[in-house]
């Protein structure tokens, strides 16, 4: 069997071989971006992928379809300290093969969500499942307690205006993967999925004005 794993943390990385040591016959290979990641499954289509959505290189839900329809035969576990509840909705909506576990489960749960997931079996963690039993109109009403951060307020609006995460990268100077990772946290705070929402979010919010916005 082969797994992708697909995150950034070399901690995370570390902990995921030591409890995938304990399975039989498996071949893991790191992935550092999406490309890699393609590359493997290319290879290996029904390989398992491990991925921290919220740290590797995938922009939006949109391209996590585009992935699970290209490689439909391959398992998909989303590993990430945070996930909104309508992001792990539509990725529920995509099939039995796609398994949530937050990073804070139980040793216990993450090795019973793998097993789940060589099985093609659906596997979501006790504190997700906890989360989506909550009613919807709770969660709007986290929403408009939105705290975004000085860099992610200038972030936004340059996502609204239309800059592509390497146009924000070069005008402030950061690395690709600095603003991508900034992009999906206003996301999540935003519980937004994609740049159609987080620019109406902008509008409304008065950070860009219908002029800019228009150009």
């Amino acid at each position: 069997m082969w797994i992708a794993l697909a995150d950034k943390q070399d901690i995370t990385r570390a902990g995921m071989q030591h409890v995938l040591g304990s399975y039989g016959d498996v071949n893991m290979r790191q992935t550092d971006d999406k490309y890699e990641l393609i590359e493997m499954l290319s290879q290996h289509p029904d390989a398992l992928c491990i991925i921290d959505y919220t740290l590797f290189d995938i922009n939006d839900i949109e391209e996590m379809q585009i992935l699970h329809d290209r490689f439909p035969d391959a398992a998909w576990i989303m590993f990430s300290v945070d996930l909104t509840i309508d992001f792990v909705r539509r990725i529920m909506a995509m099939g039995q093969n796609c398994s949530v576990l937050l990073k804070e489960s139980p040793m216990h749960e993450i090795r019973e969500c793998i097993d789940y997931a060589i099985r093609r079996r659906r596997y979501v963690c006790q504190r997700m499942t906890e989360m989506l039993l909550v009613p919807a109109d709770t969660h709007a009403a986290d929403a408009d307690e939105v705290k975004l951060t000085r860099t992610e307020t200038e972030i936004l609006k340059d996502i609204a205006l239309g800059m592509t995460t390497k146009e924000i990268a070069d005008k402030r100077f950061s690395s690709f993967h600095t603003v991508n990772t900034h992009r999906k946290n206003i996301f999540r705070k935003l519980g937004v999925n994609n740049v159609h929402e987080a620019t109406k979010y902008a509008l409304r919010a008065g950070l860009i004005d219908s002029a800019e916005y228009y150009i």
